[in-house]
């Protein structure tokens, strides 16, 4: 057939059943993207005869003579050179974070007449976004800009674009799954994976005749064709800070979704047939769905592993338990005038990245294993790799182009190890993609935990005793289980000040979904308990939630003790908890409340939350910044960047250091080809580890220019200043061009650690149906402490995600399990992540601190403005109705069916 793409006349020949969307890439239109196959995300929206449509919804062959616009040709839409006007819109409002979704964002808001705009909520109900909150994506269609001018010497605590910004909005981002099969990828292969229907089984026997008869199939590989050796797919700085409990094959199944065996074929729908054709003997064995039950005598083992793997209790399916304590509990509940105690329970959630997990993988000309990866981890993959199959460092490249974001979800080996054999057994280039049900189905979630939490308080509100008891589901396997309790059981209530804590915890196998790693990493639950018991007690005593907050916080006075078993390296790089209590507090004061109607009741509320700026026990950087022959710079860096908008800050952070433009500096990330290690982007450490890092190397490459410009110029070095393009020593100016034959280069370490504390507070105006139970946010304000704030605006864009995130998680997001163990809502169809109109506008306010221990004063922000979240959702619904909601998400029914009797 024939069809018109942006402007170009091109031939095909779809398969059966094939969908526009995936033709289109085969033909190399890589700005249309996957996010779900089933029309609910809308990042495959393109122009099929000038309409927006969800590309995958469309059956190739209806396209046949027809002129269809991706995001590649939006431009040459309109008369005269350079980017659509949309494109201009969301790139002067930088309308995106990982920018996934921007193409078919774009591609819809390019469509919209004016009444249209005006009606965002209905217009975009079609496009989804994980990243942003949709307030980026509003300015942009409304036709605000945010961005400032890049000047030298200027770029700390400026606006500046992120340097993609270009490529996003016109689809020449490249991520993962953006490769054509061509040189390295000659004769790519697809890799597909049997999926265990059991949530715990031993595999007998698989006969794969069947499955090597199907034309296309060219390998089937199981338990004994890959390694025996024990992993975690968690990835941390020090692999033994997680339980060796995994095999890439194993004959033990352990949740349904679990791998069983995979199929490696040329084309991804031979390999589905080849699955289809395993025949499988399933010895079945009991299972166990509930952390207490799995806990109790004569539960199921889960894991019968050896004590190198570092499980906790093996016979009690405990992967990791925490029992600590300052001061004496019972003499505090003793000394108390008020005793509260209350349980809360939080629920499996999904990160929901657009884009999904994924790998390729080859052998490049020298031999080398090659993976290319949606990962937030590279180097720590790579070397997760090498201890795996046996490799030398030097024989294994892993590398992450843009990633379609992650929040946690892709500090996993849960693809490259399984790309990484089949690569291996086949000798050619494999490509896994999971789609959208798999993501849901068979790779992590947020821990589901129900935490208990004991308080006592003088009548003046003075606490006296804390005690919480956390009970934290890891699904099948440990990844993460150990790391999210220790530090779910710490900052929640180191926040304040009290002479007697008490914390135990467990994190306990069942035979469900792994959980893993997720944006806050435990702190969203625990908060979620101490902050809602913290409002109850503020009710109890007729005392101000602001006021009680003030009263117990600590402060810099305050010794900082931990509950996590590592070496403990938390210092008050800066404090800004007192300016962002009353940030919110006078924000509030400053608004009249909404008044919606008779029909529905308003409520205010708050919650508080600290975190420590870096990971324990080590979290290293390089970087390594050169002088390029014209004058301008190469960093590279091996931090990722996945809307975390690393790439624009260590840009800055460069840029300041050396009297430049942020654009003079060119940026290379994310390969172990680059830099030495780097730990990985996750614990908001893209920032204030690698950005030190950048800042050391930076200053040391502004030293070696200021030595070599003296040196020709006959002076100090401390006489010569950097100014852009040159060095100027009083009235003499040599161009840094004239320096770049000496080959000046300079590499900047950081170690993360000590460890700085950041503060959020966030507060919600609420009203609340009396008869439905149906809740609307009416006002959402969030202060931040986030040290000096490099880029406002991107800045202010990861707090309006984070919120949006987190109202999500607390208002409807579910993952269902059924009574089999499996996920009963594996797409966006049936688990509800915010749209457009389901979200409020969230006014962001910085607290005015400067951080000795991050560069350029700089302290974290990407994690921890999910956290308090939930429990001021619950605090306000709670003034509005004198309903405590103690389990999220908090749906209309559930409300519903505690509301009091409304006459």
């Amino acid at each position: 057939m024939t069809l018109t793409v942006n402007g170009r006349a091109q031939q095909a020949e779809p398969r059966p059943g094939q969908c526009l969307r995936t033709l289109l890439r085969e033909l190399g239109w890589f700005g249309v993207k996957k996010g779900c196959d089933a029309g609910d995300c809308g990042a495959c929206t393109v122009h099929l005869d000038g309409k927006p449509v969800h590309s995958c919804l469309v059956p190739a062959f209806r396209a046949e003579g027809s002129t269809i616009t991706t995001i590649e040709g939006l431009a040459d839409t309109v008369p005269g050179e350079g980017l659509h006007p949309m494109q201009q819109a969301f790139l002067d409002a930088q309308g995106f974070q990982c920018g996934f979704c921007t193409a078919g964002m774009v591609m819809t808001a390019s469509t919209l007449d004016p009444a249209q705009k005006a009606e965002l909520p209905r217009a975009l109900k079609g496009n989804l976004c994980r990243c942003t909150g949709y307030s980026a994506i509003a300015d942009a269609i409304a036709g605000r800009c945010s961005l400032d001018a890049d000047a030298d010497g200027a770029a700390s605590g400026r606006s500046l674009p992120a340097p993609a910004g270009p490529d996003i909005v016109t689809g020449q981002a490249r991520y993962t799954m953006d490769a054509a099969p061509v040189g390295d990828l000659a004769g790519l292969l697809h890799l597909k994976i049997l999926r265990s229907p059991h949530p715990h089984a031993r595999i007998r026997a698989i006969d794969s005749t069947r499955a090597l008869a199907v034309p296309g199939v060219v390998a089937v590989l199981t338990h004994k064709d890959a390694p025996d050796a024990l992993f975690s797919t968690a990835r941390h700085h020090h692999h033994s800070d997680d339980v060796d409990d995994t095999r890439v094959l194993d004959e033990v199944v352990r949740f349904v979704g679990d791998r069983v065996a995979v199929v490696v074929a040329q084309s991804e729908a031979a390999a589905e047939a080849g699955c289809a054709a395993i025949a499988v003997d399933y010895q079945l064995l009991p299972a166990v769905f509930d952390p207490e039950a799995a806990m109790a005598p004569g539960a199921p083992v889960i894991h019968d592993k050896p004590a190198t793997s570092r499980i906790a209790d093996i016979s009690r399916n405990i992967v990791a338990e925490l029992h600590g304590h300052i001061g004496d509990v019972d003499q505090g509940f003793d000394a108390a005038d008020l005793i509260l105690e209350r349980s809360y329970t939080s629920q499996r959630v999904q990160h929901a990245h657009l884009e999904t997990h994924g790998a390729i993988g080859w052998r490049d000309t020298d031999g080398r294993l090659v993976i290319r990866s949606s990962t937030q981890t590279p180097f720590l993959t790579r070397d997760a790799l090498c201890r795996l199959y046996g490799l030398p460092r030097d024989r294994v490249r892993v590398f992450a182009e843009r990633v379609g974001g992650g929040f946690g979800g892709k500090q996993e080996m849960i693809t490259e190890d399984i790309v990484a054999l089949a690569v291996m057994k086949t000798g050619r280039p494999v490509k896994l993609e999971f789609t959208r049900t798999e993501q849901f189905a068979a790779s992590t979630s947020r821990h589901p935990m129900t935490v208990r939490v004991k308080l006592g308080a003088k009548a003046d509100g003075t606490l006296t005793a804390i005690e919480m008891e956390i009970l934290s589901n890891t699904g099948a396997y440990g990844n993460h289980g150990g790391g999210v309790l220790f530090h779910g059981a710490n900052e929640c209530i180191a926040l304040y000040r009290c002479a007697n804590k008490k914390v135990d915890g467990h994190a306990v196998y069942t035979n469900t979904l792994p959980s893993g790693a997720f944006r806050g990493y435990g702190l969203s639950q625990t908060n979620f308990a101490v902050e809602s018991a913290m409002d109850e007690l503020a009710r109890a005593l007729d005392i101000d939630p602001f006021a009680l907050r003030r009263r117990n916080v600590v402060v810099p006075d305050d010794p900082l003790i931990s509950y996590d078993p590592h070496p403990h390296d938390v210092e008050y790089g800066s404090y800004g908890l007192d300016q962002c209590l009353d940030l919110v507090e006078n924000a509030f004061a400053d608004a009249v409340p909404g008044d919606p109607g008779p029909d529905w009741m308003v409520g205010r509320g708050m919650a508080a939350a600290m975190i420590d700026t870096i990971p324990p026990r080590g979290h290293t950087a390089e970087s390594r910044l050169r002088l390029l022959a014209d004058g301008t710079y190469q960093l590279s860096v091996g931090t990722a960047e996945f809307g975390n908008g690393t790439s624009t800050v260590h840009r800055q952070v460069a840029a300041t250091a050396l009297g430049t433009r942020a654009a003079n500096i060119a940026l290379s990330q994310s390969d172990t080809e680059h830099v030495r290690h780097d730990t990985g982007a996750y614990g908001s450490t893209g920032t204030v580890v690698a950005g030190q890092a950048t800042q050391r190397a930076a200053q040391a490459l502004a030293e070696m220019i200021r030595a070599a410009a003296a040196s020709r110029l006959g002076v100090a070095p401390e006489a010569c200043r950097l100014d852009g393009d040159a060095v100027v020593a009083g009235e003499q100016r040599l161009a840094l061009s004239a320096l770049a034959p000496e080959g000046l280069e300079a590499v900047g370490h950081a170690s993360g650690s000590p460890r700085s504390i950041a503060f959020n507070v966030q507060g919600f105006e609420v009203a609340v149906h009396r008869r439905s139970g149906e809740i609307r946010i009416l006002r959402s304000v969030h202060a931040a402490d986030a040290g000096t704030v490099i880029n406002p605006m991107q800045c202010r864009g990861q707090v309006q995600g984070g919120v949006a995130q987190a109202i999500g998680a607390a208002l409807y997001e579910r993952m269902i399990v059924d009574d089999t163990g499996a996920i009963a809502n594996p797409s966006f169809r049936g688990y509800h992540i915010p749209s457009f109109a389901d979200l409020p506008q969230t006014q962001v306010l910085f607290a005015d601190t400067y951080d000795r221990v991050g560069p350029l004063g700089a302290k974290s922000m990407s994690e921890s403005p999910y956290n308090p979240v939930a429990a001021a959702l619950a605090n306000a619904i709670c003034e509005a109705t004198g309903v405590r909601l103690t389990q999220t998400p908090f749906t209309a029914d559930r409300l519903y069916r505690l509301l009091p009797d409304q006459k």
